[in-house]
């Protein structure tokens, strides 16, 4: 499958998160501990927002493995932002190719995922069939992720983002046992319009991929004073990630079964219970 992480809080160069930590994204697209495989070098992406910025995110996308990436090396130890996606990928039989990289991007909207919808060659008709018309031409690639994507935006992502990725999931849940697909959802999603970060972690079977949130910013600092970077960083600043960027204790949290995280979180809770919308 693949690896991905979502940064928001204050504005950090993307080489802290991407490169420094003892198991750092681009560590995991070579020696991943918990994926599907290993490896991830079937292409990589990044989409960040700027501080400045018209609420457009930029994106970056490569068909090479992350790890001997040059160009995205330089990238992240120049870009500054406090709101990026990262995501290297492990096909799961769709080519590879520039566009079919994650992160998607339509509008103020960035999307990743992991996972993937069982036997999508006798879904995809129907699901795209499922996408807005005004949409169907943005669809550039041909992966059943970016489908998931434009049926989220078609379902009211603009409104309400629980409830639209919710409706995807229910609509690839239905067709999926009408084409005798029984199990036909994985997934782990983040998506952002610019604001916040909302990331997903759902499965047909209830056996997903991995995802984990870090901690609240002022209990790693308590828990970690030794660290200085942490008294750099707002009270709001939070990760979300395929697998854990090291091994502190107290730091990591796994997202349960069937739920959803939004950062910045609420005072109340840090996640929130998921199910598709049938």
């Amino acid at each position: 499958m693949c690896r991905w992480l979502a940064y928001s809080g204050s504005p950090m160069l993307l080489d802290t998160v991407l490169y420094r930590p003892e198991h750092s994204l681009i560590n995991q697209s070579l020696r991943s501990r918990m994926g599907a495989e290993p490896t991830n070098g079937d292409g990589f992406g990044i989409g960040w927002y700027s501080a400045d910025g018209d609420g457009t995110p930029a994106v970056f996308r490569d068909v090479g493995p992350a790890w001997n990436s040059r160009n995205l090396q330089e990238l992240a130890a120049h870009v500054r932002s406090p709101l990026f996606f990262a995501h290297v990928r492990a096909s799961t039989g769709s080519a590879i190719q520039q566009s079919n990289c994650h992160p998607f991007r339509h509008g103020r909207w960035l999307w990743m995922h992991n996972g993937a919808i069982a036997e999508f060659h006798r879904l995809q008709r129907d699901l795209c069939m499922a996408v807005d018309p005004a949409l169907f031409p943005c669809i550039e690639g041909s992966t059943d992720s970016e489908v998931m994507f434009y049926l989220a935006v078609t379902f009211g992502l603009d409104q309400d983002v629980p409830g639209a990725v919710a409706r995807m999931a229910g609509l690839v849940e239905r067709l999926g046992k009408e084409h005798g697909v029984p199990e036909p959802l994985q997934m782990t999603v983040a998506v952002s319009d610019g604001e916040r970060v909302w990331a997903f972690r759902y499965s047909s079977q209830g056996k997903s991929r991995t995802l984990y949130y870090s901690s609240r910013a002022e209990t790693v600092r308590h828990l970690h004073p030794e660290l200085p970077y942490l008294r750099e960083v707002s009270d709001e600043t939070r990760l979300v990630v395929s697998e854990p960027l090291g091994d502190l204790p107290g730091v990591w949290n796994e997202l349960p079964e069937s739920s959803y995280a939004v950062i910045p979180s609420g005072p109340d809770a840090d996640y929130l219970p998921f199910l598709p919308e049938l």
